[in-house]
């Protein structure tokens, strides 16, 4: 059986990172015609304890696989394998060796949007289409009062994680469970294709702080 690529359908680099004035953080910022993803944890740029973090968003043509599951372009379930490969992108800049990556579906559906800016953080949605750090889209927040995403991570099914010693490695991770669940839908024993996340793990990224943002440009603050 020869393999078979599926490329994304939608993707999204979302942050609460700070806008160059390092005042106001560009947390309603949309990266989703950028033509790369980022994922990143800074601390100690603004202040000392200051922490800036960045995640992405991937959503996959599961229809297209179911179809051609049945038409049997594809072998049935338990004959084949799915795996999520992300590529470096190549860069000037420094890269954290020895980090883990952590991969999860996402709980609720987001916009991709058509921001370009990953440098100031400037293309907002402002109530347009897309999603950002703290909005899946145009008409809904995430359901986290600190923004970020809403991941789904209570299931071993569910939670995949890669590391990565030099940090210029390409990500190449088995997500055959996820995927199966995903052709079988919410309705068949399985779950909606939300697509899903990828970010640093919670040792080495921030955690979700209790503040309550009422909007999407206000500073959304992290805690470890």
């Amino acid at each position: 059986m020869p393999l078979i690529r599926y490329t994304a359908s939608a993707d999204n680099t979302i942050v609460n990172a700070f806008q160059p004035n390092l005042r106001v953080r560009g947390t309603g910022s949309n990266a989703g015609a950028a033509d790369v993803l980022e994922v990143f944890s800074i601390y100690g740029r603004q202040t000392t304890s200051s922490q800036e973090l960045s995640r992405v968003l991937l959503k996959f043509p599961i229809n297209q696989i179911s179809s051609d599951r049945t038409s049997e372009r594809i072998p049935a379930s338990g004959s084949v394998s799915f795996y999520l490969k992300v590529f470096n992108a190549p860069s000037s800049k420094t890269v954290p060796p020895d980090i883990t990556l952590e991969v999860n579906p996402m709980k609720n559906d987001w916009q991709e949007g058509i921001g370009l800016d990953l440098e100031g953080y400037k293309d907002l949605t402002k109530g347009n289409i897309g999603s950002n750090w703290m909005s899946a889209s145009s008409t809904s927040s995430w359901n986290s009062v600190s923004g970020g995403g809403d991941w789904l991570s209570s299931s071993a099914d569910y939670r995949y994680e890669q590391r990565f010693t030099s940090g210029l490695e390409d990500m190449e991770i088995n997500i055959t469970p996820l995927v199966e669940n995903w052709i079988k839908g919410s309705g068949g024993g399985g779950i909606a294709n939300y697509g899903l996340g990828i970010k640093l793990t919670s040792s080495q990224e921030a955690s979700g702080s209790g503040k309550t943002v009422l909007a999407s440009n206000e500073q959304s603050v992290q805690n470890n």
